[in-house]
């Protein structure tokens, strides 16, 4: 029978958030603990301390992902967890507190001598975020076959250090990479919990967010080519400025995707590069980057295929030339309706509101899914900010979504994934 009555322990909690929290912080009191830097090595030794004192068999795979796992019963595992990695200078929420809520689930069971069903199995995966060796979400595609041996071969970063020095000082195993492959076998469910990094569960003044999809991404690479010329003797009926017209496709974006009738679809360019950028030379060719993101693939084409109407139109209207070369066109990825139903109904038994709403970036549970029934709970952003010193979610929240996060492992624990 299902335990409701027991609960996680909230000063335990918030002590592990702030001991945890210490590993990397800066002047600027941010967290620079980017992957298999010195500072998430020893985050990752502070897990595997606080993990050893519970019965758990924990291991350091072929990827470097930190597991421990919790016998069971049954054959196939529940498996919950995210990240202690950071991007430069984030804060000590963002991944981490999905790992320190699972740490916390395994010491309630433990304290409380829950017996489960199934094997409970916490995860802290390897390079989540971006880094600076180019392969996010590096533990999740590596277990999930995404990423192989060959995608480290000859891989550095920016100092000229080597993926595969980097990955076997974390404890992994460049040589025996792909022995850290799991199946569809192995896992009954995966439920991850991450802050928002946004606003929409604080407007709604809702403490439970419910993760529908996450996000689908397209990006490309856009050029767009006129005719540089004198900027003083160029009158301006006999222009083909690159930059005028880079900027109407620009503000295009934003147009389309503010009209858009979904909040969760958004576009942006972040990248911008200007020839030859002199004060006195009308730009001849501007580079840029495009990123659409949306909830489904049908939000991102309809925004895809008004914005390729732009672009046709401008080229015509000011005699400019716009090339485009697709860099990346991730789907989005839908989470388990199943997993999705017992979040709220937990929710609801716990006595508190949640909403269901999309994941606008990207994280573990995407790769997840493909392995199996998977799910995502969504604590609210104090002020919605993220990857900043500023960062952080309200211990009343954190304690809610923990409480609900306990009951809805234990209620899949009873009924399964239901695949």
């Amino acid at each position: 029978m299902k335990q409701t009555s027991i609960k996680i322990n909230r000063a335990r909690l918030e002590a592990s958030i702030l001991e945890l929290g210490q590993f990397g912080v800066n002047q600027d009191g941010g967290l620079d603990r980017t992957t298999f830097t010195e500072a998430e090595l020893q985050a990752r030794q502070w897990l595997k301390q606080q993990l050893d004192q519970l019965s758990l068999d924990v291991y350091t795979d072929e990827a470097a992902n930190i597991w421990a796992r919790r016998a069971g019963k049954q054959q196939k595992s529940i498996v919950f967890g995210s990240h202690i990695d950071t991007v430069p200078n984030g804060g000590k929420y963002d991944g981490a507190l999905g790992v320190l809520m699972a740490l916390e689930v395994l010491r309630t069971l433990d304290e409380n001598e829950i017996e489960t069903n199934h094997p409970f199995e916490l995860v802290s995966f390897s390079a989540e975020e971006p880094n600076p060796f180019g392969l996010s979400t590096f533990g999740s595609r590596a277990i999930s076959g995404k990423l192989t041996k060959n995608d480290l071969e000859g891989v550095q970063d920016s100092n000229g250090t080597r993926l595969v020095e980097a990955l076997a000082r974390a404890g992994g195993d460049p040589q025996q990479f792909e022995n850290c492959l799991r199946n569809v076998n192995d896992f009954e469910a995966y439920l991850e919990v991450h802050i928002e990094q946004g606003k929409r569960l604080l407007h709604a003044e809702v403490p439970i967010g419910v993760v529908t999809a996450i996000t689908g991404i397209y990006r490309e690479h856009i050029t767009v080519k006129g005719e540089s010329n004198h900027a003083g003797t160029t009158v301006m009926i006999d222009r083909t400025d690159a930059l005028v017209a880079a900027a109407e496709l620009i503000t295009s974006l934003k147009e389309i995707c503010t009209r858009y009738p979904k909040e969760e679809l958004v576009g942006t360019v972040g990248k911008l590069h200007v020839l030859p950028n002199a004060t006195n030379i009308i730009p001849g060719e501007v580079t840029l980057s495009v990123e659409i993101r949306g909830e489904t693939e049908a939000d991102i084409q309809a925004v895809r295929k008004e914005f390729e109407t732009k672009k046709g139109q401008l080229e015509q209207r000011s005699d400019v030339q716009i090339e485009s070369e697709t860099m990346l066109d991730q789907e989005p990825v839908p989470m388990s309706d199943h997993v999705i139903t017992v979040i709220e109904r937990e929710a609801k038994q716990a006595g508190r509101s949640s909403i269901r709403l999309g994941s606008m970036a990207g994280h573990d549970a995407a790769h997840m899914a493909s392995l199996t029934p998977s799910g995502m709970i969504f604590v609210p952003s104090l002020d919605g900010k993220s990857h900043c010193p500023e960062e952080e979610s309200s211990m009343d929240d954190i304690e809610h979504v923990a409480n609900v996060f306990l009951r809805t492992l234990l209620s899949l624990d009873e009924g399964g994934g239901e695949r």
